[in-house]
């Protein structure tokens, strides 16, 4: 049998923190699980239509480093996996872009929209952060049951981050009313992670659990992304 491929789908820098920690998880993971499973970095600007271009590939990881080359593309691998049931995992970046996905293609709300990008749109469901962010870490909680909160195995856990940028909560109803289940928070309340209960594995964080892996830790959403994509 043939291994799993991973499209770890973002604009490369070696310059990115994220960037090095996302292939140190997998290769850790992996390990860990005995798992046959591989990945191939995919820029943005060479994702046209996924279905053709990820033909061969079994899950997706949309890494962080925001705003893409191509945010079309972005949108279309986050759709790619939603709809054809194919594990997807979204940090920091990527699971912002999974949120507009299913915003405009699955909630209806067709104009949502990035204030990183387009500050001047109409539906801003993504804002900045009335605190940035970036290099800081804090407690994030996890809904009893939901497939993040089983993936760490504990209540809460502490979220790294480098982000400016944060949900909208005025939009959370319309979400949640379309399917999305919001299951990790901060202290205060505020989103950090969302998943699809009805899908395989579709999960997307604010945080990068994947910097873990600098520290030779397996990080637990990398643990259960290859358990799912290894099937």
């Amino acid at each position: 049998m043939s291994a799993r491929l991973i499209a770890l789908v973002g604009d490369y820098s070696k310059a990115k923190t994220a960037h090095r920690a996302v292939p140190a998880a997998l290769e850790l993971a992996r390990a860990e699980l005995g798992a046959d499973v591989r990945w191939h970095w995919i820029a943005t600007r060479h994702i046209h239509n996924p279905e053709t271009g990820l033909a061969g590939y079994h899950g997706a990881w949309l890494v962080p480093g925001s705003p893409y080359e191509n945010m079309a593309g972005a949108l279309a691998v986050a759709r790619w996996a939603r709809t054809g049931g194919r594990p997807f995992l979204g940090t920091c970046g990527g699971f912002q872009h999974a949120l507009i996905e299913f915003a405009r293609d699955v909630a209806g709300i067709q104009d949502a929209d990035h204030a990183e990008t387009n500050p001047g749109g109409a539906t801003l469901l993504l804002t900045q952060l009335s605190c940035s962010l970036v290099e800081k870490s804090g407690p994030v909680h996890f809904a009893p049951g939901s497939r993040i909160g089983s993936a760490y195995g504990t209540a809460s856990a502490l979220g790294e981050y480098r982000c400016s940028y944060g949900f909208n909560p005025d939009y959370r109803g319309p979400l949640e009313a379309a399917g999305l289940s919001f299951t990790s928070w901060d202290d205060d309340g505020e989103v950090r992670g969302a998943e699809l209960a009805a899908h395989p594995f579709f999960c997307g964080v604010l945080f990068q659990p994947e910097r873990a892996a600098l520290r030779g830790e397996v990080p637990p959403l990398a643990r259960a992304f290859i358990r799912a994509v290894a099937g």
